[in-house]
């Protein structure tokens, strides 16, 4: 709420000194600091805008402001004799700034510092689909892979796919090379490379047929028999099944004699002696 009040008021003369009246105005300021821990070398920078566009700029050796547009000159002119002011933005960059970025990399450590590698692996559809190279499970998301020929990267005949988040806050990515135009004998000249920001080493997985993974399965391995004899045992099963329907409904209506004299006899021992007859 401090910093909201105070850029409202500075919105509001900088309305005045540019004769703006009306409309939607942004005023933006950033400040920050680089630090390299290997050299000790800070960078620090402190700067304005306004409606999108660069109003101010610190200079932190000269202690003095610079304003890349004329509208900014009345303001730069007063802050450069703040020399308080210009004071505080010299011990904020050199010294808060630095000691905040140490401590925060120090709380993200586990995080911000993680380094995992992938399992890499050529994958493939079918025999004429591309082979793609594909790599799970490597962190940061900071990442390339690209296939090589004789050391060269490749721009041709290659789909490069984005990178994706695992459940585990790990990422994976992938590679396409088409391989309608290479010949069986120049696949040794070509390779995938993953790189992981930070790390100097590569991994570099070679384009070797037999280290292709797919589930495609050749027409001749197919296991035929077998399928037409489970198809010819269930037709079987299906013909024991509607004779037995049949017969059973044959039993339920009864069998009648041909003889109609025979059927309209009451006396039962008759009946007995027809059948054996």
């Amino acid at each position: 709420m401090f910093y909201q009040h105070i850029y409202k008021d500075d919105i509001n003369i900088l309305k005045q000194q540019l004769n703006q009246s009306a409309g939607v105005h942004i005023f933006q300021r950033m400040n920050g600091c680089e630090w390299d821990d290997e050299t000790g070398e800070v960078n620090v920078f402190t700067q304005f805008g306004y409606d999108g566009e660069d109003f101010l700029a610190f200079d932190l050796k000269t202690l003095t402001w610079i304003a890349p547009r004329p509208q900014a000159v009345i303001t730069k002119n007063r802050w450069d004799k703040d020399r308080p002011y210009n004071e505080m933005w010299k011990n904020f960059l050199n010294y808060r700034c630095p000691e905040l970025l140490r401590r925060y990399l120090d709380y993200g450590k586990s995080s911000l510092l993680r380094t995992e590698f992938p399992s890499v692996s050529l994958l493939q559809k079918t025999p004429s689909s591309p082979v793609s190279c594909h790599a799970t499970g490597f962190y940061p998301h900071r990442a390339m892979m690209f296939w090589r020929k004789d050391g060269e990267e490749l721009h041709e005949d290659v789909e490069h796919g984005e990178i994706l988040p695992n459940h585990d806050g790990s990422f994976q990515m992938s590679v396409d090379l088409n391989l309608s135009s290479i010949i069986p004998e120049d696949w040794r000249r070509y390779d995938c490379v993953f790189h992981l920001s930070g790390v100097k080493d590569d991994i570099v997985t070679k384009l070797d047929k037999t280290m292709i993974r797919t589930n495609w399965v050749s027409p001749s391995e197919f296991p035929a028999g077998r399928v037409i004899g489970g198809v010819v045992g269930l037709l079987l099963l299906l013909a024991v099944c509607i004779t037995g329907v049949f017969i059973w409904r044959r039993r339920d209506n009864g069998f009648r004699p041909a003889n109609s004299s025979d059927s309209s006899s009451s006396d039962p021992s008759s009946v007995r002696d027809a059948a054996l007859n």
